[in-house]
């Protein structure tokens, strides 16, 4: 009964911004983009997101009923169809389990894991040094002239940072990226910046 509510809790959470996005006028998408806000991809309309919300709740859901996953530790976004999960898990085999599941998803137009296989004892101590590193990544990004207002998102998992985003440029996405592999402890970067069209 309680996993029940706490589901139903989870569909009515992620869908609540997809609904205020649908419900969104030409003029709304006119003012945000006058307002600096990004423009939505060709595309990717009201439709798309609230396609987009429910394989994430979808995908969400049949990873907490999967006993193989430790949900919590996994996010789950969808962009066009794509599902991709980030995060940590214990073990490869969990990691492994975290795709089938994904990928097991009506709608689902492809998978994209940037999981991070992290053994329990360790992630304290891994997650502390992310935290560090997430810091230090945004603190480059927000002092660089040609960075400082743009809205990159900074994820660390395991030492691998992702950027997310918007920017306004191919040179701005690699700098971005170039600025990120600068900083002490970085592993790799997935760069997943975006243009403005």
């Amino acid at each position: 009964m309680k996993l029940m509510l706490w589901v139903l809790t989870v569909v009515a959470v992620a869908l609540s911004p997809a609904i205020s996005l649908a419900q969104s006028t030409p003029a709304d998408a006119r003012k945000a983009e006058k307002a600096g806000e990004p423009a939505r991809p060709a595309g990717d309309g009201a439709g798309q997101i609230m396609k987009d919300s429910w394989l994430t709740t979808k995908a969400k859901t049949a990873l907490i009923t999967d006993k193989r996953v430790k949900a919590r530790h996994i996010k789950v976004e969808t962009q066009g169809g794509i599902v991709t999960l980030r995060g940590k898990v214990s073990s490869a085999e969990e990691r492994t389990a975290a795709e089938e599941v994904a990928r097991g998803i009506s709608g689902a137009t492809s998978v994209n894991s940037a999981l991070q296989v992290v053994p329990e004892e360790q992630r304290k101590s891994v997650d502390a040094k992310d935290d560090g590193i997430e810091k230090a990544v945004k603190g480059r990004l927000d002092k660089d002239e040609y960075l400082k207002d743009t809205d990159i998102k900074v994820r660390s998992d395991n030492s691998v940072v992702t950027l997310i985003g918007r920017v306004p440029d191919h040179k701005t996405r690699a700098r971005a990226s170039d600025l990120t592999r600068g900083v002490p402890g970085v592993r790799a970067v997935r760069n997943e910046l975006a243009q403005k069209g």
